[in-house]
């Protein structure tokens, strides 16, 4: 799929009167509802399963190839492996339509409270019977290309004090284990010190 989904820019009033159903996202224990593979630059492929691994991220993804202006030599950051989104915002500047969410460029939907205080720097979360992620202390920010996409008060929201605090835009993560994922698959949060499910 490529870029070519339009989505109908909801306004601050529409963004603003939804928020209460991402506030009451599950926390600890949640659902995988969408993967995405980006094999390049502005395309995407939604998958019912994915293949994690620890050293190149999500199996087909273009993360390998991506420059980060985070790290000295340019090379992909090794802690943005990954980027996380909640569900139920991104279904309420987006719609229902899962080909219109992957415009966002995450790799995983999830519906599990993304906050920084439920999911600090360092936290577990084991997907499926075997995998494990680790979220990381990279911010995951909008971008034009988000605002373009979604709307300008769509990018408003990600960056506003709540939307900050809710991790609106999402959170970057590694691959800890790597192991086949599945859409529905339950995502859990791991007690600290405990490495696998």
């Amino acid at each position: 799929m490529e870029n070519s989904v339009a989505v109908r820019h909801r306004s601050m009033d529409e963004i603003m009167a939804g928020l209460h159903l991402v506030r009451q996202s599950p926390r600890a224990a949640g659902t995988l509802a969408l993967a995405v593979r980006r094999p390049a630059v502005d395309a995407r492929e939604v998958l019912s399963e994915a293949e994690l691994d620890a050293s190149v991220g999500l199996l087909g993804d273009s993360w390998g190839q991506r420059p980060s202006k985070r790290t000295p030599d340019r090379s992909p950051h090794p802690d943005m492996q990954l980027n996380v989104i909640n569900s139920r915002f991104i279904e309420l500047i987006a719609g229902a339509d899962r080909d219109a969410w992957a415009l966002a460029g995450d790799q995983l939907y999830v519906d599990l409270d993304l906050s920084v205080e439920a999911l600090p720097a360092g936290t577990r979360l084991a997907i499926g019977d075997r995998a494990v992620i680790e979220v990381t202390d990279q911010p995951h920010n909008g971008c034009a290309k988000f605002a373009a996409r979604f709307g300008r008060d769509a990018h408003k929201v990600v960056w506003t004090e709540e939307g900050q605090r809710l991790r609106l835009r999402g959170l970057n993560a590694r691959v800890v284990v790597g192991a086949t994922i599945r859409v529905g698959d339950a995502i859990r949060q791991l007690p600290p010190g405990q490495l696998l499910p």
